[in-house]
């Protein structure tokens, strides 16, 4: 490792897509290769604008200035960089459907925090109510596939890590209340941050 970071990786600690790419870096021994420089989305003046031009997180700089982004991308980067094939399978039929899987549980973060949002930017008073309950259903028919099909807890890919930081900011900023009728989620989920310590260790503050 070095002392001097390769790296800068845009994004915060309350990220859930931001946290995917920690969670992916502490598995492959990477994160001393990079710098947390946090960014914020709302801010006009932020280089992130300049450096994704979307303004989304995460977003990596890498040391020639060239810019990544969204986190499978990054992820794909990370494990390249790292020689292995332990996240995503580099080809056959296994790639497709741990992509297909992974993007799964990405639609339930992107669901989730569109629900927070509508919260957050707009008033009570201008709540699109079928919004929100377009964006829950996505959500609930995400973890009910996750509930019929539970992946290993013991292996960390991009699957497990997609759907650990899901459920993690479901928990956080709580957009829906999913425990109660996804038992076997709820039971994967500890068995899963037992097993992987970056779970617990890229954990948001506490709101």
């Amino acid at each position: 490792m070095t002392d001097n970071p390769t790296w800068v990786l845009r994004s915060t600690l309350t990220s859930p897509f931001g946290r995917k790419v920690r969670m992916a870096a502490a598995v492959l021994g990477l994160t001393e290769r990079y710098r947390l420089v946090p960014a914020d989305t709302l801010d006009e003046a932020d280089t992130l604008r300049q450096q994704n031009p979307l303004g989304k997180l995460p977003c990596l700089l890498l040391a020639d200035g060239t810019a990544l982004y969204d986190s499978r991308v990054i992820i794909e980067f990370l494990q390249d960089e790292a020689g292995s094939d332990r996240l995503v399978p580099t080809s056959g039929r296994g790639r497709y459907t741990t992509l297909t899987r992974a993007t799964l549980a990405d639609g339930i973060t992107d669901a989730a925090l569109l629900m927070v949002y509508e919260g957050r930017f707009r008033d009570p008073a201008t709540h699109s109510q079928r919004w929100l309950a377009h964006q829950r259903g996505k959500v609930m028919r995400g973890l009910a596939a996750f509930e019929r099909e539970t992946p290993d807890p013991a292996r960390t890919d991009l699957v497990t890590i997609a759907l650990a930081c899901a459920l993690g900011y479901l928990d956080w900023r709580k957009p829906v209340a999913w425990r109660a009728d996804h038992p076997r989620l709820v039971e994967w989920l500890d068995a899963f941050a037992k097993a992987e310590p970056a779970f617990n260790a890229t954990k948001a503050p506490e709101a």
